[in-house]
């Protein structure tokens, strides 16, 4: 007789449903176990085995066909108390440990959670069965920003601000909420079944923990490794706080770009900048206008000085600089060194001063004049009329601007120039791009490795310091009656002694506001939460370095690249053997269009695209707007399917790509042709019928197949950095085209970018060879200009993004001059007729307007080709004076 557990997959978003990734798997026929074995034996067997944890002896008739979901919680408690959750301390040999990735104590469960708890409740609870001492460490962290939120909403529900509160009374009313409610997301931990150890449990502002935070601060202070220093941050306006990249989230939003009037100080009313910004707010900042040194409309003023509109006659130097792009906008750049990332290090380099025209609320403070107190937005709309009064406004245009948002609060996130603790990064990040490299640490895929070499070796200084009151304040006391002197100690007690051993003389500490960034605790888990700093501790000696760490890989950079150079520098190993980075979940379900989105850019890009399209095409046929949807399934099929993600996917299936990526790459192919084949089919019911049949596993007709459905994930951020890649081919491509580089010709070529963007431009980098025509040997990418930057033609796709082709790998120099040179007499040739004709009385005078205009426009044309040519001309020829 066969016997069967059938575990029903539970509903979708019910909170059974969230234990679906697992349920779904315990579909279990156990007749194969059992058929061999007399059933009256099995029956007793089972009795002596489960009669300790009260499962009664079923016979068959007993037996229900579906497992029970009850008695789950009964199992988990028996399992608990007999301690088979802890490490067997009597085993020898090697133990298997994982650190649990610590959830926010805010959290609530959702499909991220049972991913992690599923993948490393398998590791461990095949280890244990190896026996192996196995150990899962459990816990939560406090995050900062997060937890403070939900309390400031909860007193301002009360009818209280924070600020009514003494900084002890806050923090004392969020250990209040802590206590009643930060137990939640352990209990759900539970739940889903994780064996790991709660008698180790930890949270990351524990007194144990807290000391490990104190002394890491103390002992990279001691190393130097710690500064206090003014720096560009992102700051938060309604939170009031520096926040990381990843609290940062960038989305496409509709904007308007205002171009208006900079006037030459001592000039006529004609001598003026014309220059362009989203932000006009920002001029009353500005400490420069800068432009080309070779741009013929603007060299006139170069060395003179600028009236900042609006300001009260305030003046700033006009600047040449060879970062300006004459092609790009009006070719006039105005530099705020205190409120934008590019002008802060061009202001740097050229020395120019820094003004700050905003408080730390987002309102402009006395620096922006008449306009001091207003919201920085309300300020905008203010000022731009006051330009158009006044005359020095030109036009404004829509624009699609990519705007950076608070991931905790959502408000636009402003540039600001504040005091803040830093950590020296690049001595740590160059151990642990060590470590990886002699094989002490593996990243598993392995094609993260390059992501995670990438960002370590392109890492700046890490801004470590948070204006909020709820985590590990910094451990510093300032000296009151020394500025800026200040005390690195473990108390107050510990600060007020080695300030008298100091000067010799009692002075009046006050410790320093901040609190330590979140990430700075979480680096020090894997070996905090075993008894570092005490590295005599019973379970640091035995238990660390741990095993594995497994997480997402969106946060390779923000926690476990930390932890490895944190693990590195205080333990003098990395913090853990391996490194499991599982896909991210993006949708209720575990459903193909989830998945998909996990997968490498292109296919995130198409994937993305093809979601929004189908939201689109379905509107559009309800709305009976049959031509835009016939027009965006064209267009999308033509111009983005088959140009781009096509010839991107060729790369996976003929370069050195693993079987996953492959796979991955044939299932999105597949994916978006079958879905754009039934958007099509009501347009062309035959031949997509045709080619339906001819896709595998086809079980029935298009003609009847179900409608794609609508609001289906997508990830806009991969759509925002595919378009830089596009961008960046085209440019490289354009380039090729304007040298007249032979097609079949590879050519080398050094990408440049901010370490965030080469983060995923890299992991592109056999689509970029590929549809660039680039030597892959040949093709390098780093955050600095090559040695070669004179020697090679440089191509800005974006801001952060760049390129350098060496002119010598695309052309022969020599015949390239001759070949301008020769279009150059054609071409000035052209122009002298046209002008000829337009000096000319009878003509302008006999001749119909429209003849002159177009005469007027085609000598206007000749003379913009003229100089762009005449520009190359002189490149070349430096190019072969520099080389010699």
């Amino acid at each position: 007789m066969a016997l069967s557990y059938s575990a029903a997959c539970p509903v979708p978003g019910s909170a059974r449903g969230l234990k679906m990734g697992r349920m779904c798997l315990y579909s279990i026929s156990i007749s194969s176990f059992i058929a061999p074995i007399p059933f009256h034996r099995f029956a007793g067997r089972v009795h002596k085995s489960k009669a300790s944890i009260g499962i009664q002896v079923l016979s068959s008739a007993q037996l229900p066909k579906t497992f029970d979901f009850s008695a789950e919680e009964r199992i988990y408690n028996w399992w608990e108390s007999q301690g088979f959750f802890k490490p067997n301390l009597n085993k020898d040999g090697r133990s298997f440990v994982i650190s649990m990735p610590p959830p926010n104590v805010t959290g609530a469960l959702h499909m991220g959670h049972a991913m992690f708890v599923t993948l490393e409740d398998i590791m461990i609870r095949y280890w244990r069965m190896k026996g192996r001492s196995t150990l899962w460490i459990p816990g939560t962290d406090h995050a900062g920003i997060a937890t403070q939120l939900v309390v400031e909403k909860l007193l301002a529900s009360e009818g209280t601000r924070r600020e009514d509160l003494s900084r002890d009374e806050f923090v004392a009313r969020v250990w209040e909420w802590k206590r009643k409610y930060g137990g939640t997301i352990t209990n759900q931990l539970r739940r889903l079944g994780a064996s790991c150890d709660w008698s180790r449990e930890h949270f990351t502002l524990d007194d144990q923990l807290s000391q490990a935070v104190v002394e890491a601060f103390i002992q990279l202070h001691e190393k130097g490794l710690v500064y206090r220093g003014t720096y560009m941050v992102n700051w938060s306006p309604n939170l009031q706080t520096a926040v990381s990249d990843l609290e940062v989230e960038y989305s496409d939003e509709p904007g308007t770009l205002f171009y208006f009037k900079y006037p030459v100080a001592g000039g006529s009313i004609d001598d003026f900048l014309p220059v362009a910004t989203t932000r006009p707010e920002t001029l009353f900042g500005d400490t420069a206008v800068a432009v080309h040194p070779q741009d013929d409309r603007y060299k006139k003023y170069i060395g003179k000085m600028a009236i900042v509109p609006m300001s009260g006659g305030r003046v700033i130097p006009i600047v040449a600089d060879n970062y300006v792009d004459r092609e790009f906008g009006t070719g006039a750049l105005k530099i705020t060194p205190g409120h934008d990332q590019n002008d802060y290090v061009i202001g740097e380099k050229l020395g120019l001063p820094l003004i700050n025209i905003m408080n730390k609320d987002g309102t402009l403070n006395e620096n922006a004049g008449p306009y001091r107190g207003l919201d920085r937005f309300v300020a905008r709309s203010r000022l731009w009329l006051d330009l158009e009064t006044a005359g020095l406004a030109l036009r404004a245009e829509p624009y699609t601007l990519r705007v950076p948002r608070s991931q905790r609060g959502g408000e636009v996130i402003e540039p600001l120039v504040s005091k803040q603790w830093f950590v020296i990064m690049k001595p740590l990040a160059k151990k642990a791009l060590e470590a990886l490299e002699n094989g002490d640490l593996k990243i598993i895929p392995e094609r993260f490795e390059k992501t995670y070499n990438q960002w370590l070796s392109n890492i700046k200084d890490w801004c470590i310091s948070r204006q909020l009151w709820w985590g590990h304040r910094i451990p510093v006391w300032h000296v009151k009656e020394r500025e800026g002197e200040y005390i690195v100690a473990r108390n107050e007690a510990e600060a007020y002694k080695k300030a008298f051993e100091k000067y010799s003389e009692t002075v009046h500490l006050e410790q320093d506001s901040d609190v330590l960034d979140t990430w700075f605790s979480s680096g020090l888990w894997p070996f905090s939460t075993l008894g570092w700093p005490n590295k005599r501790s019973e379970d640091f000696v035995r238990f660390y370095p741990t095993t594995v760490l497994e997480t997402g890989h969106d946060i390779l950079f923000f926690w476990v690249a930390r932890m490895v150079m944190m693990g590195i520098e205080f333990t003098g190993r990395p913090p853990f053997s391996y490194v499991y980075l599982h896909g991210l979940v993006r949708d209720s379900q575990f459903d193909k269009e989830g998945s998909v989105l996990d997968l490498c850019l292109s296919e995130r890009w198409v994937v993305t695209k093809l979601h929004e399209l189908i939201d689109l095409v379905t509107s559009s046929y309800e709305r009976f707007s049959y031509g835009e949807a016939g027009r965006a399934i064209y267009e999308f099929f033509w111009s983005e399917f088959a140009d781009w993600y096509i010839e991107a996917s060729k790369t996976r299936f003929f370069g050195k790509e693993d079987a996953s990526t492959i796979s991955c790459a044939q299932a999105v192919l597949l994916y978006v042709f079958e879905n754009v084949l039934k958007l099509l089919h009501p347009f062309m019911p035959y031949v997509t019928e045709e080619l339906w049949q001819a896709l595998p596993a086809r079980n029935s007709a298009l003609i009847v197949a179900n409608w794609p459905k609508m609001l289906l994930p997508r990830d806009v951020k991969a759509v925002e950095n595919f378009e830089s890649l596009q961008t960046l081919i085209r440019s490289i491509r354009n380039a090729r085209a304007e040298y007249s580089v032979e097609p079949a010709k590879r050519i080398s070529a050094t990408i440049v970018g901010a370490p965030e963007i080469l983060g995923y431009i890299c992991n592109e980098k056999t689509v970029i060879a590929t549809l660039s025509r680039l030597d892959i040997e040949n093709l390098h990418f780093t955050h600095t200009p090559p040695e070669h930057a004179k020697l090679a033609v440089h191509l800005i796709a974006r801001e952060g993004l760049e390129a350098y082709l060496p002119v010598t790998d695309m052309v022969d120099i020599s015949t390239e001059i001759e070949r301008v040179s020769k279009r150059l007499v054609k071409l000035q040739s052209e122009y002298d007729g046209h002008m000829k004709r337009l000096t000319s009385a009878n003509f302008v005078e006999k001749a119909p307007a429209i003849v002159v205009q177009q005469v007027h426009d085609k000598a206007n044309e000749a003379q913009e080709k003229i100089a762009i040519l005449n520009n190359r001309l002189a490149f070349l020829q430096s190019t072969i004076l520099s080389s010699k």
